[in-house]
């Protein structure tokens, strides 16, 4: 099996879509849909990479990332924010030490594009 990557977003059609394309990349996907079950999903399965929106219910994704970044055993995981806001994006994926950022819409080539920088 592919490297593991784990997509947190609370939409479902944006879920599906990059399920799919991953999946058709060889890649082991893991779906969370809130703040809470994406730290769980993270602790439990030791993704490579994690794809993470920062608007998604019960913790968002700032303070998913923060907590992340914050702890030993999951700090080095590559953290892409996705997210549909451009109103200071690259200040919050600083703020909470995300490695990189993408903003929705995107080409399926862009995000493959920032997932091979990291575990290509």
């Amino acid at each position: 099996m592919g490297k593991r990557i784990l997509v947190v977003d609370d939409e479902a059609d944006i879920l599906k879509v990059v399920v799919y394309r991953l999946k058709k990349l060889g890649y082991e996907v893991l779906t969370a849909t809130n703040g809470i079950v994406a730290i769980d999903s993270v602790r439990n399965n030791k993704p490579d990479l994690i794809l993470l929106d920062l608007r998604i219910p019960v913790l968002d994704g700032v303070e998913v990332a923060k907590k992340l970044k914050s702890e030993e055993e999951t700090k080095n995981i590559p953290i892409i924010i996705v997210t549909a806001s451009t109103h200071k994006v690259e200040e919050k994926a600083k703020e909470c030490q995300a490695d990189d950022y993408i903003t929705k819409p995107f080409a399926p080539e862009e995000l493959v594009e920032k997932i091979n920088k990291f575990i290509g």
